[in-house]
């Protein structure tokens, strides 16, 4: 870590190679989910490359950082499915496994037909998984729009869908 905190691109290679699996391993663990876990190592790694000046020795190893890092990542993402699900059940990709072709279907014609920036917002919130500030930057739009917007789309898509699928309007 000091070899990469000092400019040693390398360093970071090897960092990767000596905690991903141990850290793949902790979050299959804790999630049973092989994609969401390989999501959480990769921005685990990219989260280091931008805060690794921030490590210091002095409170802790490296891989307690790393791990750090990647709980606080898992939390964030876990805690946000859990909204989401909360919110609009039938939206969750994780929760759509369960569901046939024809109500696949159904749920990306209601996205669909909703006004493109509302449609842009829900797609960023619920397929990607980004925070409503990551929304605003991608959007270049205040946050309170991001708010407006996906309030706005879930009303309309809880409406859609709530003969198909008991959502609550």
């Amino acid at each position: 870590m000091t070899a990469y905190q000092q400019g040693n691109r390398e360093a970071f290679g090897i960092l990767y190679e000596r905690m991903y699996e141990a850290l793949y391993s902790f979050l299959f663990r804790y999630t049973r989910e092989e994609q969401l876990s390989m999501d959480i190592v990769h921005d685990t790694f990219e989260v280091l490359q931008k805060t690794h000046s921030n490590f210091d020795s002095s409170k802790g190893t490296v891989k307690s950082y790393i791990f750090q890092i990647s709980y606080r990542l898992l939390l964030n993402k876990l805690n946000r499915r859990k909204k989401w699900r909360t919110l609009l059940p039938f939206l969750i990709p994780v929760n759509t496994a369960s569901f046939s072709a024809e109500e696949k279907l159904t749920i990306q014609q209601a996205i669909a037909i909703l006004p493109e920036k509302q449609r842009a917002v829900i797609l960023l919130a619920y397929y990607h998984d980004l925070p409503q500030e990551e929304i605003a930057q991608v959007l270049s739009i205040p946050v309170g729009t991001v708010k407006s917007r996906m309030h706005a789309a879930m009303k309309s898509l809880k409406e859609q869908l709530k003969g198909d699928y008991h959502a609550e309007g």
